[in-house]
């Protein structure tokens, strides 16, 4: 069965208060099965436009992930996430 990854693209506009996301979202991921494979680092946008900050967490299926993103604990710790930050997530299958 293919892995799901929940993959973010973000820009965060109000570093102090999103580190508040940071640390809550984590653990509530991880007791979801998530781990995180990409979280922010370096990058070099080499074709097109995106935001500045990437991230990705791999869940043994793709249930699992669109599970995690819509889990209500961790909904309520994204409004964070949308208060002090423009961001694209995706829910993916992997291959």
């Amino acid at each position: 069965m293919p892995k799901g990854y929940i993959i973010g693209h973000i820009t965060v506009n109000d570093p102090e208060a999103y580190q508040e996301y940071i640390d809550r979202d984590t653990p509530i991921l991880d007791a979801l099965g998530g781990k995180f494979i990409v979280r922010g680092g370096q990058s070099e946008v080499v074709e097109g436009s995106t935001y500045k900050r990437h991230v990705v967490i791999e869940f043994p299926t793709y249930e699992q992930a669109l599970a995690a993103y819509h889990d209500p604990e961790y909904q309520e710790v994204a409004n964070i996430r949308r208060a002090t930050a423009d961001s694209t997530i995706i829910v993916v299958e992997g291959a």
